[in-house]
């Protein structure tokens, strides 16, 4: 299947979560090529980005999974080569 190189960034806007967050991320760490995390940003906003390289369906899957835990925001950037 083909991969693609996509930014993935996540926004806990609640530190309790974080625990769910690292679970699903552990789950796609065959994808990852590197991540970063900046804590407490503002008003205990907590940030990190994924570089994934991975097929489609799987940066959506991930993607969603995150998005669908409450007080989370995850979005994703995909380059334009595939």
């Amino acid at each position: 299947m083909e991969r693609r190189i996509a930014i993935l960034g996540i926004i806990i806007e609640d530190i309790k979560q974080s625990e769910k967050v690292q679970s699903i991320l552990h789950e796609y760490n065959e994808y990852i090529l590197g991540r970063m995390g900046l804590p407490r940003v503002e008003n205990d906003l907590f940030i990190i980005t994924v570089v994934l390289n991975a097929p489609q369906d799987k940066i959506s899957s991930l993607s969603g999974k995150l998005g669908n835990i409450e007080d989370i925001t995850a979005k994703v950037i995909y380059s334009k080569n595939k």
